[in-house]
């Protein structure tokens, strides 16, 4: 009998991708004893406004940063769905012949209660948590009742103070992110002229 596929799955609306996505996604393929990680950016979040670079931007810059990585890929599935992003969604959509492994950070966790359907997400995932920076990687009541045997993994992951709302800060005011991003990336960031304000750039693809 053939073994499923164990692929690890990180949404996030990577506006933009930043080294800490990176290194968490890293973290989990090395810990979780995943054959993949998936990065999936989000189309238009629901719990989020509107984005600073289009989709094809995100989708563009994630590209960059996983390129020469043989674990981490993108999957632009969310981009591809109209509508407002729901993770619910996204699982029903992908197919079924392997185990998938929902990483997350802690933030998230406190917050996954909150999620469309968050109870049926439960029962197509595991769940992973990485600590953040002054977030406890614990369950909201209602998720630890909700949880089955295993259900919830934490991945040894140092917290990172790297936030996206930082960087598209520090680039607005002219400054240099470079620690907290790949090469790459910020060098596309500055051939597009992106996050040069603090307000948000329209999407001509229409996906946030």
């Amino acid at each position: 009998m053939a073994v499923k596929p164990r692929i690890g799955l990180l949404g996030g609306s990577f506006d933009p991708v930043h080294q800490a996505h990176i290194a968490l996604a890293q973290a989990a393929w090395e810990t979780l004893d995943l054959h993949t990680v998936q990065l999936l950016p989000a189309a238009r979040p629901w719990q989020r406004g509107q984005l600073g670079a289009s989709a094809q931007q995100r989708l563009d810059m994630l590209k960059l940063a996983c390129a020469g990585n043989p674990h981490l890929q993108v999957n632009p599935i969310e981009l591809q769905r109209p509508g407002a992003t729901y993770t619910i969604d996204t699982l029903q959509a992908l197919p079924d012949d392997a185990d998938y492994t929902w990483i997350l950070g802690a933030d998230q966790l406190a917050n996954f209660c909150t999620w469309h359907r968050w109870r049926d997400i439960l029962a197509l995932v595991r769940l992973a948590v990485a600590q953040r920076p002054g977030t406890q990687a614990c369950p909201p009541k209602d998720l630890a009742q909700a949880l089955k045997p295993g259900g919830l993994v934490h991945i040894p992951f140092p917290p990172q103070n790297i936030a996206g709302t930082a960087i598209r800060q520090a680039l607005a005011e002219g400054k240099s992110p470079d620690t907290m991003l790949d090469a790459r990336v910020l060098d596309y960031i500055r051939a597009h002229e992106l996050y040069q304000t603090l307000g948000n750039a329209p999407d001509p693809s229409g996906n946030s």
